[in-house]
């Protein structure tokens, strides 16, 4: 679609009052609300939360016809017509409710299980994928309604403004993003929670009673994610209480749990707990269900410091009680199945799997390539892993495939050679050592360390 030449801005005493500055938009040309003749429609990601509920009114205010859109991802205990209520009452034109659980398993989870992946090696991306996730069903919602905004409450210093921002971009070229706490105006009004509950109270917008806790939390059915506050200082410890998905590791159950996971193509198929007789075949269900057993296992929680793609340095806390399950048994199925070369090739694919989508280019031409390269390893990797769950810990026990390149015989050292099946001869491992060892004796003679023929003169 061929670029249109944007307009030029009016000057500052024409611009329609109440339009936000031009440090709300973050469309790729930076063009200030102001070029339009009228505010029009946006899509606000909305959660129901202090946050989004002042960003509501605010927009409201500017002159916005502002849509909500609250995405359910697999929140605990989270009351939607609460949220749809409460929207409606700060301003919102409209509210959608979408349930996105099965979704995100199948479209989302599943690929990250089957790409093991993790950034930075050992975060298993729980907020990351749930992103794109969050932002395609937005996109979506602002075409139907015909809204040329979408707006989002991250802040100006984490990775969800990218991942938002960079995924509406890549689905929708033409749709711009308000981003308040970038946004000049906005920043100056709110300079902490004190002016926000101030705002509030003078919009009679609901604020819980609850008080706040010394922490942010973020949450869908694949993680949950603790950060700032209290956490921000590396040497203090999360709190007991805090955790969500997780039981205390010392305070699981004093016996094992045994469970089988199937994998087909990659992906988990099916989930017997061994030890009940209860088994699951549905992709949400099973998930969910592996959830509850590996959480009241006290598996999956983590604490660490990551790098932002921001350039800032995090501390977060975060429990993927099926996530670590499942990635712990997918790749052991894949010892199993795949070729020695084709894993070591995918090991780096999953590594840039997990930058690009930490980083929020799920939706970019080279994600696609990775991803359609991963697929095509999975092919083979079907099967099943017997594992157990025990106070924290997960233990593979057994796995088996019908696509299996191990061979018992081959590897065996009470067979001599290969057995029926192979003719493999140990011998030939003599020529094989010294074929490979031709460049470490090169190597050494050249940096002048004695060579064997040497010390044997001396």
């Amino acid at each position: 679609r061929p670029l249109r030449t944007p307009r030029p801005p009016p000057p500052p005493p024409e611009s329609p009052p109440g339009v936000p500055g031009k440090h709300a938009m973050a469309d790729s040309n930076k063009r200030s609300r102001a070029e339009a003749d009228t505010p029009g429609k946006v899509v606000l990601a909305y959660s129901g939360g202090l946050d989004t509920s002042i960003i509501l009114k605010w927009l409201c205010e500017k002159g916005f016809e502002v849509i909500c859109y609250c995405a359910n991802v697999g929140q605990q205990d989270e009351d939607f017509e609460a949220v749809r209520t409460k929207a409606m009452n700060c301003g919102a034109s409209k509210v959608y409710i979408e349930d996105l659980r099965e979704e995100f398993v199948k479209g989302y989870v599943f690929p990250a299980i089957k790409a093991n992946a993790t950034y930075e090696g050992r975060y298993l991306l729980g907020t990351s994928i749930a992103r794109p996730c969050i932002a395609k069903k937005q996109v979506e919602i602002a075409k139907a309604e015909g809204a040329m905004y979408v707006s989002h409450g991250a802040t100006g210093k984490g990775n969800d403004q990218v991942r938002f921002e960079m995924c509406a971009q890549a689905l929708d070229a033409r749709v711009r993003t308000i981003a308040p706490w970038r946004d000049a105006e906005f920043l100056e009004a709110f300079k902490g929670r004190q002016d926000l509950l101030r705002y509030a109270e003078q919009h009679s917008i609901p604020v819980s009673s609850t008080p706040k806790a010394p922490y942010s939390v973020d949450e869908n059915l694949y993680h949950t994610s603790y950060e700032s506050g209290m956490l921000e200082d590396p040497m203090t410890g999360p709190l007991k209480e805090m955790f969500k998905m997780t039981v205390d590791p010392r305070d699981a159950p004093d016996m094992v749990t045994a469970m089988t996971i199937e994998f087909t193509a990659g992906e988990p198929t099916k989930i017997v707990n061994k030890t009940t007789g209860e088994e699951y075949t549905d992709a949400l269900e099973s998930f969910l269900y592996l959830n509850r057993v590996a959480g009241a296992n006290g598996v999956g929680r983590i604490d660490i410091v990551e790098n932002r793609f921001v350039g800032i340095k995090s501390r977060g806390v975060y429990e993927t009680p099926a996530g670590s399950v499942l990635r712990l048994a997918h790749m052991d199925l894949e010892g199993m199945c795949l070729d020695r070369e084709v894993l070591r090739i995918k090991e780096g694919l999953c590594n840039e799997f997990a930058r690009l989508c930490y980083n929020g280019f799920w939706f970019a031409p080279e994600m696609e390539l990775i991803r359609h390269s991963i697929d095509f390893t999975q092919r083979h990797v079907t099967g099943s892993v017997e594992l157990e769950l025990y106070k924290g810990n997960v233990t593979i026990t057994g796995r088996d495939s019908p696509h299996k390149l191990y061979n018992a015989d081959l590897a065996s050292m009470d067979i001599e050679g290969g057995g029926e099946a192979f003719d493999y001869d140990p011998s030939d491992a003599q020529g094989f050592i010294r074929i490979n060892a031709v460049r470490l004796r090169a190597y050494s003679a050249l940096r002048g360390a004695p060579t064997f023929a040497q010390e044997e003169e001396g």
